[in-house]
């Protein structure tokens, strides 16, 4: 039998606390690099998008009002990812060593149809989808510039996302982060180079983005080229095989769906702050969203350990341990998400201001949302550490509906019954769904898992 190549970890052994740390820092590294991708392109085109401050406010809005949409689109198959995750996961648990090959060659052949299709997409109705968000006309062309090219390296960026989710399953953590690392130096050195060099704006730090993508997907693939055990790629080996591409659905299609349902209400949410009809509030929330992007990587990190940990433990019939996996890590991403929310706040302006130098109103208005979002972030990760445990379980239709309902349907009603109707010039009111969507849906999240956790509980003391 096949043995799983180093660093592999066998995390249903050892003490716990430790092993989620020492499993969980790479990761955090690995999103801040992630996240530093989109703030490159930010700061970048906030500060030198354009001759004037009024053409870089331009710019920037033009970036960051392409998130929205670009994530309905992506997270859908991005989504597939976890359900590949969660099947090596359980199948390292359960020492099925041989069973991880299979999976790795049918998710990266799905990776790749699913980019080379969701690309195509974004690259020819780019103009037509941001139009139907209700973007204001003077961000349109180069909003529809930014995201044709950051559209062109989505089949990269999908390829490598479900290789790192294949690896982190098996507990190494280390490898993504340095094939990450380097496409974050790229994405750097071309941002630099697009808009200083070429005065390109937003098309330059959407080309920028495109190639980091490629090369952190060509280095993790050289990566499982020449590495032995059930994580080899061979090329030759590349197929479809029938059960696990049904279980990568089944877990899959919902937390894509998930994901993309999220974004619908971010892109309504959106349209909400395009309705104050100006590019100073855009431009503010644009720079908040980015430094808030912070706070939920290192929540949502976490919740990746929660689903590993998870997995690996179901599919050890571990549920002793399991019960403490799922404590640590509900009270770690409640802790750090207060501390790095409460770091948000301390430093919000300053750091604002990064992003729009000489623009106060930006400022001011980013400051807004980063006044609201601070302190209620943990919440967010509670919430997604729920979400990922239940998916760690193998069931991934329940918190799908669980969070279509709780942080999707009732944050679209909140803005189309109480925004629009009666605080249509409050921009507070829109960022107020937030936390209370959160709280509400990460309670329903944690009583489905108490009850699922009951379920395999007496289930492996009947095997036993």
């Amino acid at each position: 039998m096949a043995t799983l190549v180093k660093p592999q970890k066998n995390l249903t052994e050892g003490p716990i606390l430790p092993q989620i740390i020492k499993f969980s820092i790479p990761l955090i590294a690995t999103s801040v690099l992630h996240l530093l991708f989109n703030t490159a392109d930010t700061l970048v085109v906030g500060r030198w998008g354009g001759a004037t401050p009024a053409e870089c406010e331009i710019a920037l809005a033009a970036v960051g009002s392409c998130g929205a949409i670009s994530n309905l689109l992506v997270n859908l198959f991005n989504g597939l990812s976890v359900g590949a995750g969660v099947a090596v996961a359980h199948d390292v648990g359960a020492e099925r060593y041989e069973e991880v090959e299979k999976t790795v060659h049918t998710s990266i052949l799905l990776s790749i149809i699913c980019g080379i299709f969701i690309g195509l997409i974004g690259v020819i109705f780019a103009p037509t989808l941001l139009t139907w968000m209700g973007i204001e006309p003077s961000l349109l062309e180069q909003a529809s510039l930014y995201m044709r090219a950051y559209f062109c390296g989505i089949p990269a960026g999908l390829l490598y996302n479900y290789c790192a989710a294949i690896l982190r399953s098996t507990g190494n953590t280390t490898q993504p982060l340095i094939f990450l690392s380097v496409a974050g130096v790229v994405n750097v050195i071309f941002n630099l180079i697009m808009v200083l060099g070429f005065n390109s704006g937003a098309l330059g730090v959407g080309v920028a983005t495109a190639a980091s993508q490629i090369v952190s997907a060509i280095m993790i693939l050289i990566y499982m080229l020449k590495t032995d055990g059930p994580c080899k790629f061979d090329p030759k080996k590349i197929k479809f095989h029938a059960d696990k591409l049904k279980k990568i659905l089944a877990i899959g299609i919902p937390t894509g769906l998930q994901s993309s349902l999220f974004s619908i209400s971010n892109v309504i949410i959106m349209g909400a702050i395009h309705s104050f009809g100006n590019t100073a509030i855009v431009a503010g929330n644009t720079a908040a969203s980015n430094l808030e992007g912070y706070v939920y990587v290192v929540m949502n990190s976490i919740s990746t350990s929660a689903l590993t940990f998870t997995g690996q433990h179901v599919g050890a019939k571990k549920s002793k341990r399991l019960k403490k996996v799922i404590l640590w890590h509900t009270l770690l991403v409640v802790v750090l998400g207060l501390l790095v929310g409460s770091l948000m706040f301390v430093f919000g302006r300053p750091l604002i201001g990064f992003f729009a130098p000489d623009n106060p109103a930006a400022v001011d208005a980013g400051m807004i949302r980063v006044g609201i979002f601070a302190f209620a972030h943990f919440l967010c990760g509670a919430m997604e550490v729920g979400c990922c445990i239940m998916r760690g379980f193998g069931k991934s239709m329940t918190p799908t509906i669980v969070s279509l309902i709780g942080s999707c349907l009732l944050r679209i009603a909140w803005i189309n019954l109480i925004f629009y109707p009666f605080f249509s010039d409050n921009i507070r009111v829109i960022f107020y769904s937030y936390p209370i969507t959160w709280f509400l849906t990460a309670a329903v999240h944690f009583v489905c898992v108490v009850a699922e956790y009951r379920k395999f509980k007496k289930s492996t003391l009947l095997q036993a």
